[in-house]
């Protein structure tokens, strides 16, 4: 089975592309984008992800077996993650204690 070498420029390229999306990153993070701040660092990271599989782990020139038990993976990852926020977000936290505040009179006095 003949296997693929890479190229020693492609890496470097690649290598440089990922230093440049971290810069990115680094950017995006001191601009004040509202709750679109979380988006952006997130569709960073997964375009950094997808480069780093591609090509520093060789997906791109795989059997269609790898390709097909990595989407597995990333699938089990989402169910994971779904299962975990559905049982996060339907929880009823009970309110805390009253005493744990302390009264708007008692700070108006001091």
């Amino acid at each position: 089975m003949a296997e693929h070498v890479a190229s020693r420029k492609m890496y470097v390229m690649i290598f440089a592309l990922l230093i440049g999306l971290t810069a990115l990153t680094t950017g995006a993070a001191y601009i004040d984008l509202g709750p679109f701040n979380t988006v952006v660092a997130l569709l960073i990271a997964g375009v950094k992800a997808s480069l780093v599989a591609l090509f520093f782990m060789h997906l791109k020139w795989s059997s269609h077996l790898t390709r097909l038990a990595a989407i597995a993976a990333l699938f089990w990852l989402a169910i994971l993650i779904a299962l975990s926020l559905a049982d996060y977000l339907t929880r009823n936290s009970p309110p805390p204690p009253s005493g744990w505040e302390t009264p708007a009179s008692v700070v108006l006095l001091h």
